[in-house]
């Protein structure tokens, strides 16, 4: 009789606290830490999450780096592959993978970095960076290149977008108020600093020129989330956060993202390359790390500083300031979003 109360006891008070950490965290299931590896290379990075409405799944894309070939000169490792795709079947939770993107844009050898995906009128929109074959540093020319798809699978080539320079990276596409778009990227002619292009259809584009130069960066996410514009940028020392009123003119707030190390499994380093999902009123940061980049190793060019890894933090708004505690367990329920328009026929491309 003692033993069963004792044991009603303990399981009321782990309830208790399991309802407190749920309360706390927001519902859903807990993340895996690291959220995933790439199992060919090892080598996944510059995160970008998309629902896949055919399949009911979550669709994850990436930079998949070759980071078990540690016999290639220079930077080869980081050229020559395809996009990587993980799925997932639980909200964001846990991700396996699924293969790679079905993209040719007419050359031999290509690399592909960097991607964003977006869903408009029952059709997929990628925004690429292409590089023209695989090098031994970083001085080759790159490109953003359109591509459209119905299953996220198969991908047809439909144009090179005319931008600043002939080195462009990183696109990061969002709808403006007014129905029509605007592509931020990071040109790498003018100190890594972020430029954006308009268009009224995603197949025609206008360069504008810069939006953010007030220090180097990548990787720019732009994303609206509880009243709030927001820009976050690869700094090298972790996110840098930008608010904005019309999307033009960006402030910075005065604290990084992940520029602290964490404590849990393949994320005691910096965070980089991000991708934010808004889902349910929530905003949930994916971001890349190298595991192996820190004390006494940190500067050394082997498998351990070359893999890399996916995380996933929830953010927090307070007081108009962007934080999120990557220490913290991250409950995570992505939700499909509303359908817009009727989804095209399945394996068109």
């Amino acid at each position: 009789m003692v033993c069963a109360t004792w044991c009603f006891i303990l399981l009321s008070v782990l309830a208790t606290l399991e309802s407190a950490a749920l309360a706390q965290n927001g519902p859903g299931k807990l993340a895996d830490k690291p959220l995933f590896r790439d199992p060919v290379f090892d080598g996944a990075a510059d995160p970008t999450v998309i629902w896949n409405r055919h399949e009911q799944k979550w669709f994850m894309f990436y930079t998949n780096r070759r980071a078990n070939l540690t016999n290639s000169p220079g930077v080869e490792w980081v050229h020559g592959t395809r996009i990587g795709i993980a799925e997932s079947a639980d909200g964001g939770a846990t991700w396996k993978y699924r293969g790679t993107a079905d993209i040719h844009c007419g050359g031999t050898n290509e690399t592909h970095w960097a991607p964003d995906v977006i869903e408009h009128e029952g059709r997929y929109h990628m925004f690429l960076t292409l590089v023209p074959g695989v090098f031994k540093d970083w001085n080759a020319p790159r490109d953003i290149v359109h591509l459209t798809s119905t299953n996220l699978l198969n991908w047809k080539f439909n144009s090179t977008l005319k931008l600043a320079s002939d080195r462009v990276i990183d696109p990061s596409v969002f709808r403006l108020p007014d129905g029509s778009w605007r592509l931020w990227y990071n040109n790498e002619r003018d100190r890594k600093s972020i430029y954006y292009a308009d268009s009224p259809d995603l197949a025609h584009w206008t360069d504008k020129g810069k939006a953010v130069g007030d220090r180097a960066g990548e990787g720019p996410k732009v994303f609206r989330w509880q009243d709030h514009n927001l820009m976050i940028v690869d700094n090298w020392r972790g996110l840098g956060v930008y608010h904005s009123e019309d999307l033009l003119n960006w402030k910075r707030q005065p604290k990084n993202l992940l520029e602290q190390p964490g404590t849990g499994t393949d994320d005691r380093v910096i965070g980089g390359h991000p991708d934010v999902v808004v889902s349910g009123g929530r905003a949930f940061l994916f971001y890349f790390t190298h595991p192996g980049r820190r004390g006494d190793d940190a500067k050394k060019n082997g498998y351990e500083q070359r893999r890399s890894s996916i995380q996933v933090v929830e953010l927090k708004l307070k007081d108009g300031e962007i934080t999120c505690d990557r220490d913290e367990p991250t409950n995570i329920e992505l939700n499909p979003p509303e359908a817009v328009g009727p989804l095209k026929k399945p394996g068109a491309k």
